[in-house]
């Protein structure tokens, strides 16, 4: 019976070990795909921390440069100056309208037509934005000109007013557009009353 006794404690501790032995190899296990894994996707290679860093510095540098473009396209164009020793001036530009704007005057057989040209001191964008735009300026211009009557024409500044008038209408539509007019003054070069 002794022999029977030791035989049951033996077969009793044999399936406890089969199973801690189990459990230690399945760890192993684990942990060896988890180690090959990382080792495969460059978990220890000390260089992918100093690319992972130097990529968000390029990330964060582009944002920046994007954010400071932003700023300055929604601030509108930067005024140009000129050196001058006592006074600070800006450096003007000139667009002329191509082809001369022709309307009847109001309540009149009289036809009015002149040629314009705008001034501007900011950069060359309010130009672009003149010419991208220079349908939609002219129709305002003409609207303007259109409203002109007969008794307007011998006023004492007529044409002052007139140029006044134009600048706010073409700044008007860039305003519209491109959300900054920039036009400093409108200049006749032609002036024809018939």
């Amino acid at each position: 019976m002794a022999e029977e006794e030791q035989e049951g404690e033996v077969k009793s501790k044999s399936p406890i070990l089969k199973y801690v032995l189990i459990a230690v190899i399945v760890i192993f296990l684990m942990v060896a795909s988890v180690g090959v894994t990382m080792f495969f996707l460059g978990g220890f290679d000390a260089n992918k921390d100093d690319e992972i860093e130097q990529t968000l510095q390029q990330l964060e540098e582009e944002a920046d440069k994007a954010r400071l473009k932003a700023d300055q396209l929604a601030r509108g164009p930067d005024k140009i100056s000129l050196d001058a020793p006592e006074l600070k001036k800006f450096k003007n530009s000139y667009l002329e309208i191509e082809s001369p704007l022709v309307a009847n005057i109001m309540n009149s057989r009289k036809v009015m037509q002149v040629k314009v040209a705008i001034m501007t001191h900011y950069d060359e964008r309010v130009i672009a934005n003149m010419e991208s735009h220079a349908f939609a300026v002219r129709s305002e211009m003409l609207e303007v000109l259109r409203k002109v009557a007969e008794a307007d024409l011998v006023k004492e500044d007529f044409r002052k007013e007139l140029a006044e008038e134009l600048k706010l209408a073409t700044n008007s539509v860039l305003e519209k557009y491109e959300d900054f007019g920039g036009v400093e003054e409108v200049l006749f070069t032609e002036f024809v009353v018939q």
